[in-house]
């Protein structure tokens, strides 16, 4: 059965507009931004076998052009579409830490962290540098590793702290892994660094380990 011969209140279209988009499932907001199925097949069924190729929503969005280009009902012009909603969605949150106001919501923080380094397939280590009124000045990614890890140098990082000026910071790492629990040598890294920031009056304020869906902050554990 076509999609319009659906009641109204399963659409997905009509659902979303109605009771919003947390409501939606993946397959059914994928088809919202299909708009059109196949042959024989409705968006939300066309939705349903694309999450299926790619192992679920993050290998959609993470797939290579050639690859999602590759799959029926999809091309060119949708992989054009998904990376400036992408694109979109990074620079809302830019945004949303970049008004000027303290920075006082963790999960927004984290949110934004975790778009910037979650997809990476490769370790990376990065400051999120603060003013003193915990405003952000700048986000920088300063070291990357192999998937086993990240050499980080505390005297690269104290330098580009007192280029920004900053009061404090947030460091952040992701785990290509993705698993967020912190190892023993993050625990390490993270001492060394604020016992270096220390010396020139700079704050670590958290440091927050990226996986795949889910992060952690020392902070809310008390390690720090």
């Amino acid at each position: 059965m076509a999609i319009p011969d659906w009641p109204a209140a399963e659409r997905p279209r009509e659902k979303l507009l109605q009771q919003g988009p947390g409501v939606l499932s993946d397959a059914e907001l994928l088809a919202i931004f299909l708009r059109t199925g196949l042959p024989g097949r409705t968006a939300v069924d066309l939705a349903r076998e694309i999450l299926g190729h790619f192992g679920g929503l993050r290998g959609l969005l993470g797939a290579g052009r050639r690859e999602f280009c590759s799959r029926p009902g999809l091309g060119e012009a949708k992989y054009a579409q998904l990376q400036a909603v992408l694109e979109l969605a990074r620079r809302h949150l830019d945004a949303t830490l970049r008004r000027g106001d303290a920075l006082t919501d963790p999960a927004t923080t984290r949110r934004y962290l975790a778009s910037r380094l979650r997809d990476h397939p490769h370790e990376v280590f990065a400051c999120l540098f603060l003013d003193n009124r915990h405003r952000v000045i700048a986000f920088e990614e300063l070291f990357r590793g192999t998937i086993d890890g990240a050499s980080v140098h505390p005297r690269e990082v104290v330098r580009r702290a007192l280029h920004h000026n900053a009061a404090a910071l947030i460091l952040a790492h992701n785990h290509p892994s993705g698993v967020a629990e912190p190892s023993e040598a993050d625990r390490r890294i993270t001492r060394r660094l604020q016992e270096a920031l220390a010396l020139v009056d700079v704050r670590v304020l958290d440091h927050v380990v990226v996986g795949d869906g889910e992060t952690v902050a020392f902070a809310e554990r008390g390690w720090l």
